[in-house]
């Protein structure tokens, strides 16, 4: 029975543990759907209805329509933000 070393210098493959999975512009991105969704729901705040008087405030444009669309656009711009992968690092992998 022959025993057959192998060269591990030949199988090393290279591994880059410093790399981030996500991108400086990333943080930046999730950021900015961050600051969107906070706005949203600070735009849905307000006065709320007393026991004795009845506050239509609460049917308003901007606490009915335009804060939730604004805190959904900051949702799924945070999962674009996520998700997105710039064309720097698309073409860095596919050089190696």
């Amino acid at each position: 029975m022959a025993v057959v070393k192998s060269n591990s210098k030949e199988k090393k493959t290279k591994i880059q543990y410093n790399e981030f999975p996500l991108a400086p512009a990333n943080f930046i991105r999730m950021a900015i759907a961050g600051i969107l969704i906070v706005v949203g729901f600070v735009l849905m705040a307000g006065g709320s209805n007393d026991s004795e008087v009845f506050n239509m405030d609460i049917f308003s444009t901007r606490r009915v329509i335009v804060g939730p669309a604004i805190s959904f656009i900051g949702f799924v711009y945070m999962a674009f933000a996520i998700i997105y992968k710039s064309r720097k690092t698309k073409n860095n992998e596919t050089e190696e």
